[in-house]
C-alpha cells in the first residue's frame, strides 16, 4: 500500500507539472504551483488499561475443564501515526491537497492468552494502517471534492475502506458537507481452542480443515484427525467478510465572530460477522459456545456542537450525540471543552466527557445466557454502563516555530477513563506539527 501510495503522488507531481507548462495566457491569470510539502505530522501516543471483564473469558473469570480463566482486561496500546501533507495549485487557481499517512500499533493483552484454554496464545499484536486522501478545493466558488483510501492489518483482522466527500459554502457564513464511506473486512475465525471442531461440519462458514487443526496460540498445535504436530500460520485461517456503509451530513454555521454551531447526522449500516470468534459464552446450565449476534446492525447517530468564543483568550466547546440502533442500544455523549491562551503562543485545554448507554437484546453477564436463545454475548461493551473522560491538554505554537526549528507546534494531551462497569484507562499522546 505504502508503494501505491508514492507512485500515486508521483504520478499526481507529473500532472501538475504539466499544467506549468500551459501557455502564457493561462500564466498571466495564474500561476499553476506544483505540489510540495507543507506540513508534518506526528503522532504517538500510550493507552493503558484495566478491567475484570473480559470477552475472551465469557464476560469474567472463569472456570473451563477445572481451569481458571482470569477475566482480565489488562491491555497497553503504543501507537504512531506519521501524515504528510502536500498542497499544491493549477493554473485556475483550484488547491489540491494530498494527505499520506501510515500508523503503526503495538498491543500487549492479558485476554488474548486466554483464546487457548492453556493460557498459551500469544498476548501481542501489531497493526500497520497506511492512508492516501486527495482533495480539490475551489476557494473562490467555496466548494471541494474528495477521495480517501485506507488499509488496516492485524493478526485476525484486515480492513480496506473508502470514501468520497462533497462540500460547499454559502454567502452567510454557513457550510454543508456530505460523506460516504464503504469499509471492507475480514474477520480471521479464531475460535477457543477447545471450541474447534474434530470433525468437518457445515455450521462454519466459509469452512476450511485449517479451523481443525489451528487455535490462536501461534506456536504448535496437533491435528485431531491426524495426530501429527503442525504450525499453523495467520493465512491458513479461514476469514468471514464484514461490510460497513456510512452517510454523514454535516452543516456547519457561523452566527456571529463569537458564536458557532454545526449539525451532524450519521446512517451505519453493517452486514457480515459483526462478532468475534474467540469471544466465549458460558450458559446457565454449564454449556459453552462463541459469542453469536445478528449478522446486520443499523446504526443512527445525531449530534450537535456549539463553540462560543469568549474575548481573545478562552473558547467554550461543547458537544452532544444521541445514539440508537436496532440492537437495541441507546446512549447519550456530552463533552466540553475549555482551550485557554496564556499568551497568544501557548495555551491549555481542560476536557470533560460523560456517555451513558443502555444494554443491547443479546447481552448478559457470565452464566446469564440461556442455551435456547438464538443470539448471545457477554461483551460488556454491549452492557449498560456509564462512563466519564476528562483530562488536560497543552499547546505551543511559537512564531518562527520552536527553538527557531521546523517543529512549528508542539502538543501533549493526557485523560483518564472512568466506566462503571470496573473498566480504567489513560492515555498520554504527543503530536508533532512541522512546517
Amino acid at each position: 500500500m505504502k508503494k501505491i501510495s508514492l507512485t500515486l503522488i508521483g504520478l499526481y507531481l507529473l500532472f501538475l507539472h504539466g499544467f506549468s507548462q500551459v501557455s502564457e495566457h493561462y500564466t498571466s491569470i495564474f500561476q499553476a504551483k506544483p505540489l510540495k510539502l507543507e506540513e508534518i505530522n506526528l503522532v504517538t501516543s500510550y493507552y493503558s488499561q484495566t478491567g475484570s471483564h473480559s470477552a475472551v473469558t465469557g464476560g469474567g473469570t472463569s472456570i473451563l475443564g477445572g481451569k481458571i480463566l482470569n477475566g482480565s482486561e489488562q491491555l497497553t496500546d503504543f501507537a504512531n501515526m506519521l501524515e504528510l501533507k502536500l498542497v499544491g495549485y493549477d493554473e485556475t487557481g483550484v488547491k489540491h491537497t494530498i494527505l499520506a499517512g501510515i500508523g503503526v500499533d503495538h498491543h500487549t493483552a492479558a485476554s488474548q492468552k486466554w483464546i487457548s484454554s492453556t493460557g498459551a496464545s500469544s498476548p501481542e499484536g501489531n497493526r500497520v494502517y497506511p492512508s492516501l486522501n486527495w482533495t480539490r478545493e475551489d476557494e473562490k466558488k467555496g466548494t471541494e471534492f474528495g477521495l480517501g483510501t485506507y488499509y488496516s492489518n492485524e493478526y485476525n483482522y484486515t480492513s480496506f475502506a473508502l470514501d468520497g466527500h462533497y462540500g460547499f459554502k454559502n454567502k452567510t457564513g454557513g457550510e454543508f458537507s456530505g460523506k460516504v464511506s464503504a469499509y471492507f473486512d475480514q474477520v480471521k475465525l479464531i475460535y477457543p481452542s477447545e471450541l474447534i471442531p474434530a470433525t468437518a461440519t457445515t455450521s462454519v462458514n466459509p469452512y476450511d480443515i485449517n479451523v481443525i487443526t489451528t487455535n490462536a496460540s501461534r506456536g504448535s498445535v496437533t491435528n485431531p484427525q491426524t495426530g501429527t504436530i503442525e504450525y499453523p500460520t495467520s493465512h491458513n485461517i479461514p476469514t468471514s467478510p464484514r461490510h460497513t456503509y456510512t452517510g454523514s451530513l454535516t452543516y456547519s454555521q457561523v452566527i456571529n465572530k463569537s458564536t458557532q454551531f454545526s449539525l451532524l447526522l450519521d446512517v451505519v449500516k453493517q452486514d457480515g460477522w459483526l462478532g468475534l470468534p474467540f469471544h466465549r459464552v458460558f450458559f446457565t446450565n454449564g454449556t459453552e459456545a462463541i459469542e453469536n449476534l445478528p449478522h446486520s446492525r443499523l446504526k443512527i447517530p445525531v449530534g450537535a456542537r456549539f463553540n462560543y468564543f469568549i474575548g481573545d483568550d478562552l473558547i467554550v466547546r461543547t458537544y452532544y450525540r444521541f445514539y440508537t440502533d436496532d440492537w437495541g442500544l441507546v446512549s447519550h455523549t456530552a463533552s466540553i471543552e475549555f482551550p485557554y491562551k496564556f499568551t497568544p503562543f501557548f495555551s491549555i485545554s481542560p476536557f470533560y466527557r460523560f456517555y451513558t448507554q443502555t444494554a443491547t437484546k443479546y447481552f448478559a453477564p457470565l452464566g446469564k445466557h440461556l442455551a435456547t436463545e438464538t443470539f448471545y454475548t457477554s461483551n460488556y461493551s454491549s452492557a449498560a454502563f456509564n462512563s466519564n473522560y476528562f483530562g488536560l491538554g497543552l499547546r505551543t505554537a511559537p512564531p518562527g516555530g520552536i527553538s527557531n526549528t521546523y517543529l512549528s507546534a508542539l502538543e501533549l494531551r493526557y485523560g483518564h477513563y472512568a466506566q462503571s462497569t470496573d473498566l480504567n484507562s489513560n492515555v498520554i499522546s504527543l503530536h508533532f506539527t512541522f512546517k
